[in-house]
């Protein structure tokens, strides 16, 4: 049997087993879903007939346009499509199924005409990365911003208006495909075309959000992250939590019912809630400065796109003062490139990805109940915190692995586009 059937079937299988283990965890790792995306996306589509749809503000709202929102505009679309499928499910499972679906394309673009080794091994990782993160990856947002993410930097080199219009867009669902975009826009030659991409879709949120009405929120989801706490999973909050659950005093762990989230508070917490977003945006910057300087002199797509847009999403992560469980997902679009165009290399880091995924589920939901007391059970704390120890990891290979980038006049490795896009290129068109 071809290795592309097989992972087609598993590809199925794991979703199932996904999708229903999402009913049967404790802490409800679908609730966003039908907490909050199922009443915005209610209100949204069906508020103005039916007042009653809106059952939390009892009036219609366009969420991004009319209100603030958490969220950039555009999320509003999947969890608007999702009611295409409600009418035979309930709103939950059809969630799950337009993940799902889009996933399925994206996995095949990954797939191709199955015979890449590359390739191959990468839509193996990427379903156990599925597998292993749980349900968290399917019933939240980001779960449909990485197939996005995922097809938009197999179609970098090959067709990359079409890769930043699909990245926009994915990054007005939910920032962080913007680490990727900016990846792409360092690493790739075809700029003009990845900035045409992103002005289109940008341009066009922009204006349809001014056209009805809500210019004053079209960068509302900005301010919200910004003025946010320290959430208890993030990387920072490492000593806090275990302070809290060493019953330390004025540190502590609490429940901020404004961006429905746990947070933590202890000595000196709120110099460090203002100094994290700098610390975030000079990194970044820091990293893409280096990675101009590595194109500059002469670096190769191949050897510098992964590992920057791997440095990009991982600082994203880890100096982020929020950290909620479903973040972890960013990472599978970068690794999957990765082993995409050199699986050897990659290979480890695919491996230490998929632990983090692995603890990152018995982190949420399976020991979550330990770590939202105000004073939080040690060994979930522990556990939490191998996770980020982990994801510091990938972080830091991720940074060495850019400034061992070759530069110069090195060789350039061959069937590039055919790699990334799984379509045979003629000899004198490779990059």
């Amino acid at each position: 049997m071809p290795w592309a059937v097989v992972l087609w079937i598993a590809f199925v299988v794991v979703h199932v087993v996904v999708g229903v283990l999402g009913y049967q965890q404790p802490n409800a790792p679908m609730g966003d879903v039908y907490l909050v995306y199922e009443p915005w996306s209610r209100c949204a589509l069906f508020g103005a007939a039916d007042p009653a749809a809106c059952t939390l503000s009892g009036s219609w709202e366009l969420p991004g346009v009319t209100q603030g929102w958490i969220y950039p505009q555009l999320a509003l679309i999947p969890m608007a499509v999702a009611w295409a499928f409600a009418w035979a499910v309930s709103y939950t499972p059809a969630w799950a199924i337009t993940v799902s679906l889009a996933n399925a394309g994206a996995f095949a673009l990954l797939l191709g005409r199955g015979r890449s080794r590359g390739r191959l091994t990468a839509a193996a990782f990427w379903l156990a990365a599925i597998l292993l993160m749980g349900p968290v990856g399917i019933y939240r947002i980001d779960g449909f911003t990485v197939p996005l993410a995922i097809a938009g930097s197999l179609w970098l080199v090959r067709r990359p208006f079409v890769a930043s219009v699909l990245l926009s867009a994915a990054v007005w669902m939910k920032v962080w495909p913007a680490a990727i975009l900016a990846a792409g826009l360092v690493a790739a030659r075809r700029r003009l075309s990845l900035i045409w991409g992103a002005v289109a879709v940008s341009g066009g949120t922009i204006l349809l959000v001014a056209l009805l009405g809500g210019a004053s929120h079209v960068l509302g989801f900005v301010g919200d992250q910004t003025s946010r706490g320290i959430q208890m999973e993030a990387p920072v909050a490492g000593v806090y939590m275990i302070l809290a659950a060493l019953d330390v005093p004025e540190a502590w762990v609490y429940y901020d019912p404004d961006v429905l989230t746990f947070q933590v508070t202890g000595p000196q917490v709120d110099p460090l809630i203002v100094f994290m977003t700098p610390l975030l945006l000079a990194a970044i910057a820091g990293a893409a400065a280096v990675g101009a300087v590595k194109m500059w002199r002469g670096a190769t797509f191949a050897t510098l796109f992964p590992p920057l847009s791997l440095v990009l999403v991982t600082a994203f992560i880890v100096l982020n003062k929020v950290g909620s469980p479903q973040y972890y997902v960013w990472i599978f679009a970068p690794i999957v490139v990765g082993l995409v165009l050199d699986r050897r290399r990659w290979f480890g880091p695919a491996l230490l990805t998929l632990a983090i995924a692995g603890v990152t589920q018995l982190v949420y939901p399976l020991w979550y109940d330990g770590l939202m007391a105000t004073r939080p059970y040690l060994g979930p704390v522990l556990l939490l915190e191998l996770r980020n120890v982990l994801a510091i990891w990938l972080f830091v290979w991720a940074v060495v692995r850019l400034v061992r980038v070759p530069v110069g006049r090195v060789a350039r490795p061959r069937g590039v586009r055919e790699l990334l896009t799984g379509e045979r290129v003629p000899a004198a068109s490779r990059v």
